[in-house]
């Protein structure tokens, strides 16, 4: 049998939070301060921290994730994925951190069990406190209780004092307080403003980004901080009817010296697309869209230039998605976040590997129908609507520390929305962080160009002649906050980007 004291709101509490929370374990517990409760494991919602900094870290991180799926601890959302300085014990390597919100029917005596479990069948032994270890599972939360026993203490009694584990739990929340256990999570805080004030006086964000704590994004065999510049994706498409280029690069031979020259321009990664995605475009089948593919993505891959580089494949099905990864590509950019193959977060899940997630409405031949183009305030519906995409994909096993968001210009939007979201990243990431911190955080792609919209502005009918154009929206997204820009014209947005680095540099300097 498990015991919990009732946890009544502390005189802190961020505002809002303490009479939200009274309310509710009044209505909850029926109970006063003093007296226990037997909780009879109904659904409790629980915070679990993440470290590791032996063997493969990242490995380590996903088969705990794994076991704990089958141990009946459901995952709903994932916070960052942090490498950090170690702490106490400084002589060791560095750690990756991060923390997971989950629903259980377990009690906290059991979930601790289980836990240790994963901790020894992963290899850990007992060591030195605070030492080196393949992986640690700590229980932050457990419902809204405060639980105290000789081998459990909730919450976890060193929280406050440690950066590696505030930021990624203050990613498990929103900036909005949106039920009663989040209410009690605050009002477990020391702060008087909760739990975000805690995180300030450590220092909040200004600790990321510094030699002892990185926000990072696992890709091929590195980790990506994609917050030191902006990174150029250029385009290859190997398709007919594409708006810009089609049926320009559907040789091996065209499609490597194209690929050649976008490498030597200064891209970083090359997003390499089968199928047409263009207004009213026929879609073909996988199976088609995989003939044009692998042998273009094999020739591509063994090129000596590719050596550092990274590799995206730009599809909306699961099975070219599972092949192209199979045969070696980096990272799966899907404009349809998942609404046209109902098995593509769980094949991408499955594979690991960063996941582009665009927002459309419909699909190429629908998008921009009447309906579809109907916004009351674009930056915040395609933020909720993107938000619920991804939330999806989380749920389906693709953790937020590899997601990439997209916002989908040119796709079910007028010019006056491109422009919109183009000045707008900054209230995109803001409606997202009212759900999820952490994917608030998640780095942003944005794709202008040469599309039609700047066309319009510009008056160039031609694809081509909108280079200039493509120039001027980027520097706006990448001012912004965007932290990927996919072009067709590499050299010349190299240089862009270069610049807005450089400012960007200066303006933090500054401030």
């Amino acid at each position: 049998m498990n015991l919990f004291k009732q946890l009544l709101p502390t005189k802190g509490g961020i505002i809002g939070a303490k009479k939200y929370c009274r309310a509710s374990f009044c209505a909850f517990l029926h109970t006063t301060t003093d007296q226990s409760v037997e909780v009879h494991s109904p659904d409790q919602e629980v915070v679990i921290a993440l470290g590791s900094n032996v063997g493969d870290r990242l490995h380590n991180f996903n088969e705990a994730l794994q076991l704990m799926r089958k141990s009946g601890i459901k995952i709903t959302r994932h916070a960052c994925l942090y490498e950090t300085a170690p702490a106490y014990v400084t002589d060791q390597p560095r750690f990756l951190n991060s923390a997971v919100r989950a629903v259980t029917k377990l009690g906290p005596h059991e979930l601790l069990g289980v836990l240790k479990k994963i901790e020894k069948d992963k290899g850990r032994t007992g060591g030195i406190r605070y030492g080196p270890r393949p992986i640690d599972l700590d229980i932050l939360f457990y419902g809204k209780y405060r639980i105290g026993s000789d081998i459990l203490t909730v919450p976890h009694e060193r929280i406050w004092e440690r950066p590696f584990v505030m930021a990624p739990l203050m990613d498990l929340l929103g900036s909005v307080i949106d039920n009663d256990t989040i209410a009690c999570w605050h009002s477990f805080s020391t702060d008087s403003d909760g739990l975000l004030g805690s995180w300030e006086k450590l220092g909040g964000e200004s600790l990321i980004g510094k030699e002892g704590m990185k926000r990072v994004l696992p890709i091929g065999n590195r980790l990506w901080d994609w917050s030191e510049r902006t990174s150029v994706m250029g385009i290859l498409n190997l398709t007919p009817d594409s708006f810009s280029d089609g049926g320009k690069f559907l040789s091996v031979e065209t499609a490597v010296s194209h690929v050649h020259l976008m490498i030597s321009e200064g891209a970083d990664i090359v997003d390499i697309g089968a199928q047409s995605t263009r207004p009213m475009a026929s879609r073909i089948s996988a199976e088609e869209e995989l003939d044009r593919l692998i042998p273009i993505l094999e020739a591509v891959l063994g090129m000596s230039e590719m050596e550092g580089k990274l590799i995206s494949v730009d599809t909306f099905y699961s099975d070219v998605a599972l092949e192209a990864v199979k045969k070696g590509a980096h990272i799966i950019n899907d404009v349809s976040a998942g609404q046209l193959d109902p098995n593509m977060h769980r094949i991408v899940a499955s594979l690991g590997v960063p996941y582009i997630a665009m927002h459309m409405r419909g699909d190429p031949t629908t998008m921009q129908s009447s309906d579809n183009l109907q916004y009351d305030d674009v930056c915040l519906q395609v933020a909720s609507e993107l938000f619920s995409r991804v939330n999806d994909a989380e749920l389906s096993g693709i953790p937020a520390w590899r997601i990439i968001l997209d916002p989908g210009i040119g796709f079910s939007k007028k010019t006056e929305h491109n422009l919109d979201i183009l000045t707008g990243l900054p209230d995109i990431r803001a409606e997202i962080a009212k759900r999820s911190l952490a994917l608030s955080h998640a780095p942003v792609l944005i794709g202008p160009s040469r599309k039609r919209f700047l066309g319009e502005i510009c008056n160039r009918p031609g694809a081509v002649e909108r280079d200039p154009a493509t120039i001027a929206s980027v520097t706006a997204g990448i001012l912004g906050g965007a932290n990927i820009v996919r072009v067709h014209n590499v050299k010349d947005n190299v240089d862009a980007v270069k610049v807005c680095d450089a400012m960007l540099k200066e303006w933090r300097t500054r401030s």
